[in-house]
C-alpha cells in the first residue's frame, strides 16, 4: 500500500530547504528583531484577522473600520523591513502554488476532453 504521507513529509523537508523559503524565515526574524516594524505588522494583521472574522460571521465592514485597516496597511507597508517580507512571502506563495499545480495535475488531466 502507498503511503503518500511519506513523501508529503519528504517534500515538508525539503519545502523548508529552498531559497525562498529561508528568505521569509530570514525576513521574518528581521521584522521579529525591529520593534518598530513588529508593533506595525502585528496591528496591521490583528485589524486584518478581525475584519475577515467579522465579514466570515456575515458583519458588514463599516466604512470607518475599512478606512482603518487601510491607513494600518498603508503604516506598515511604508516601512522596509515588512516590505520585504511581503516581497518574500509572494515569493514562497509562487512555489506553494507551482507544487499545488503539479499534484493536482492529474485531476485536471481527468477532466480534459469532457
Amino acid at each position: 500500500m502507498i503511503n503518500i504521507y511519506e513523501d508529503i513529509n519528504k517534500l515538508e523537508a525539503t519545502f523548508r530547504k529552498t531559497d525562498e523559503f529561508q528568505n521569509l524565515k530570514n525576513a521574518v526574524e528581521t521584522v521579529r528583531a525591529d520593534e518598530e516594524a513588529k508593533v506595525l505588522f502585528t496591528n496591521f494583521r490583528d485589524v486584518q484577522l478581525k475584519m475577515q472574522d467579522k465579514q466570515n460571521a456575515g458583519e458588514e465592514i463599516t466604512e470607518e473600520e475599512y478606512v482603518f485597516l487601510q491607513k494600518t496597511a498603508q503604516l506598515a507597508q511604508q516601512n522596509p523591513k515588512i516590505i520585504g517580507m511581503l516581497e518574500a512571502e509572494m515569493a514562497l506563495s509562487a512555489v506553494i502554488q507551482e507544487i499545488n499545480r503539479i499534484i493536482t495535475q492529474p485531476i485536471q488531466a481527468m477532466y480534459d476532453g469532457l
